[in-house]
């Protein structure tokens, strides 16, 4: 498969409705492809699907944790973008059913085929850089989180797998842009004029704008991909500091750094751990996340990328955040 022949290629992707999923369809859409989105009959109609283009994007039902559905939906595919999974759960078999399992009988649907698969896993899946020099792809991984550690599984199941050799591995470190829910939090803390970090040394991390991390995702498609793994990201890693002062910056704000003792951050994690399961809700906030955020280089090079693919992330943080920024306020998200 080459993303030059995506015209009228068949193409299923999982995750479709998410962040990431939706700029991929409509991607996908505008380069010709026929595009299939993996939907499980629970789904809640509207939400993040409203996102898909209202045309060239088919949902069909399919349940990945289970299997069922998966022959239809796999039936005469060219291609597989594997975008579901689980990023926040209560219980640690959740993120193994909803990062291995279905993982796994993905790649039992598409073992009698001969569909090519982008799997998109995570940085999460390595763990941080022990050392501050950004981790290239065939360092030894060091998960830190039960999210890591089931992202990683995952990628030991499709390298198991009789699909590993037409599969490649994608992990992106922090994605932002428009429809994201997460690193929206940061700027909605600018927004305020105010930002948290947690302890006193400062911590970095790798980024992606989405529309260059979709682009990553259909040079991963290409044939000389197969069989390899790669790290999609901006060259230059930044503090979550200069992130907040750019958001603040671009929405002509002042903004101050609060820092949080490490303690106070993890007894926060606690209480939102303890309040997620009375509620039954996983939230945002958990002593993981808190984990996740102390450490000071979650850090990786994409120079794999660049060498093999010409892989190259065309948005810079200032122009990134200001188009984000830009959507927030269209969608009313934030107001300044």
């Amino acid at each position: 498969m080459d993303s030059r022949s995506l015209r009228d290629a068949t193409v299923l992707v999982t995750g479709a409705t998410g962040f990431i999923g939706s700029h991929l369809v409509e991607r996908l859409v505008s380069e010709g492809a026929v595009v299939r989105c993996l939907v499980r009959s629970s789904s809640p109609r509207g939400g993040a699907s409203r996102h898909l283009p209202a045309q060239g994007a088919k949902p069909v039902l399919g349940d990945l944790v289970s299997g069922d559905g998966l022959d239809l939906a796999l039936d005469g595919v060219d291609l597989v973008f594997h975008l579901a999974g689980v990023t926040k759960a209560l219980h640690t078999a959740d993120y193994f059913s909803g990062n291995v399992t279905a993982t796994e009988n993905l790649l039992e649907g598409m073992s009698n085929s001969n569909a090519r698969l982008v799997h998109v896993s995570s940085l999460a899946a390595m763990g941080p850089s022990p050392d501050g020099i950004p981790l290239r792809e065939e360092a030894e991984p060091h998960p830190l989180t039960q999210y890591g550690k089931s992202k990683l599984a995952g990628e030991h199941a499709l390298r198991r797998s009789p699909v590993s050799g037409r599969a490649t591995i994608i992990r992106p470190p922090v994605v932002y842009g428009p429809r994201d829910v997460d690193v929206y939090r940061v700027f909605k803390a600018a927004a305020s004029g105010a930002q948290v970090k947690i302890g006193a040394p400062e911590s970095y991390f790798s980024f992606i704008y989405v529309t260059d991390l979709v682009d990553g995702l259909l040079l991963a498609a290409l044939p000389r991909a197969a069989g390899k793994t790669y790290f999609l990201a901006n060259p230059n890693p930044v503090s979550w500091t200069e992130f907040g002062a750019t958001a603040a910056l671009t929405m002509v704000k002042r903004i101050r750094t609060l820092t949080l003792p490490v303690w106070v951050a993890y007894l926060a994690g606690s209480v939102a751990d303890l309040l997620s399961r009375l509620t039954g809700r996983p939230g945002i906030l958990s002593r993981d996340k808190i984990l996740d955020a102390r450490q000071r280089y979650w850090i990786c090079d994409p120079a794999r990328a660049v060498n093999d693919l010409g892989f190259h992330a065309q948005t810079s943080l200032r122009e990134g955040v200001a188009a984000t920024l830009e959507w927030y306020r269209e969608a009313q998200w934030l107001s300044y």
